[in-house]
């Protein structure tokens, strides 16, 4: 009870720099990652060949939000989808993971996962650089207003456990068709578990995963200060100075023959931000120790350190990212390797937090498929 009070206290006390009117959040515990397996599907986008009824995602906002200015842009349109179908290639063989067979080995599936606060329209790009890769996609957002409310994020539970299910009855439509997962930031990552973690009585469709690339994370530990970093950055997105580059990334090495250099301008944190940022870090220093939240979470990330399928793994990140600290990703990549797993990195040096395909498109796009290269030498069942 204690526990809860404090982490109310520190919720009430966030308010907006920058604007005269305060604001009220209610940051949510947000590691609450048991995922339900029997519930109704509220989805919207559907793939071709799934056979369960589908309904609209869609979230309704409060007809009682104020109409003056809201500092932080939580609230997408109502339209907005949390799971959006891409149709897959006509000729599925155009993939470098058709194999020797072609068309016979079955189509190719990535399930892209959003970081905090993503929206469709920006994982439709990448989408879109794997359909021209011959591989179909399945976009999963996670709005910030999902875990800014009194249900501590239980509609996501809700949300991630739909995908496992459209991602099952996918697969089961036939038998050849295999898996790519492509998360992005620690939501992406632990989405990704969770996935897993629903998934674990259907090896038959776990062993169809051919590769994992994870975009700017992971972190193991659990950590406050980067939790705070992350609901920061999706809170205050283009004005957070956790999307530029760090000063000591600006003068970056030579990569693949030109400089690995963003920018020479550095975001430096406004005091309105700083607070925001020691204010979420107390509330996470308490919410993340609540022992069933803790449990929840610590189930997840055992699922994600000991028990990823055996398919390759590839880390994409960045020195540079002020959100998920480079050292956290190869302290990671360090303890799978160690486990026997295929582990495959690059390092963008100088590009900021789920920025490394647009600050390097070409390097970003080659290095994919240098890894689909390696996924279409996996064997699947």
């Amino acid at each position: 009870m204690a526990a809860a009070a404090a982490a109310a206290a520190s919720a009430r006390v966030l308010v907006a720099v920058g604007h005269r009117r305060a604001v009220l959040l209610r940051v949510p515990a947000a590691a609450s990652l048991s995922f339900p397996r029997r519930h109704p599907a509220p989805f919207r986008g559907r793939a071709a060949g799934i056979s369960c009824s589908a309904a609209s995602a869609s979230l309704s906002l409060p007809s009682s939000a104020g109409s003056g200015p809201v500092p932080f842009n939580l609230l997408p349109p109502d339209s907005e989808p949390f799971i959006e179908w891409d149709p897959p290639p006509a000729d599925p063989a155009a993939s470098p993971l058709g194999g020797a067979g072609g068309a016979g080995e079955g189509a190719t599936l990535v399930v892209l996962l959003g970081w905090l606060g993503a929206r469709q329209k920006h994982l439709r790009r990448y989408a879109d650089l794997y359909r021209e890769r011959g591989v179909g996609a399945v976009r999963f957002v996670v709005p910030v207003r999902e875990l800014i409310g009194l249900d501590l994020g239980r509609h996501v539970e809700r949300r991630v456990a739909d995908l496992s299910a459209e991602i099952a009855a996918w697969c089961d439509a036939d038998r050849r068709r295999t898996l790519l997962f492509h998360t992005f930031s620690n939501t992406g990552w632990l989405a990704y578990g969770a996935v897993l973690e629903n998934l674990q009585s259907r090896a038959d469709i776990t062993e169809r995963i051919r590769g994992c690339i994870v975009d700017s994370a992971p972190v193991l530990e659990i950590r406050p200060e980067v939790w705070a970093a992350g609901f920061s950055a999706a809170m205050l997105k283009k004005s957070s100075s956790m999307t530029g580059p760090s000063a000591e990334s600006l003068d970056g090495p030579i990569v693949n023959g030109s400089l690995n250099k963003v920018s020479s301008n550095v975001t430096r944190p406004s005091w309105g931000e700083c607070f925001l940022l020691s204010t979420l870090q107390k509330f996470f220093e308490v919410v993340l120790y609540v022992p069933d939240i803790n449990k929840r979470l610590c189930k997840v990330l055992s699922v994600l350190s000991d028990k990823q399928p055996p398919c390759p793994q590839f880390y994409l990140y960045s020195s540079a990212d002020r959100v998920i600290p480079g050292e956290c990703v190869e302290s990671f990549m360090d303890l799978q390797r160690s486990l026997g797993r295929s582990v495959f990195a690059h390092n963008f040096v100088s590009s900021p937090h789920v920025d490394h395909y647009r600050s390097f498109p070409h390097i970003y796009s080659a290095k994919i498929d240098e890894f689909l290269k390696i996924c279409s030498t996996v064997k699947v069942s």
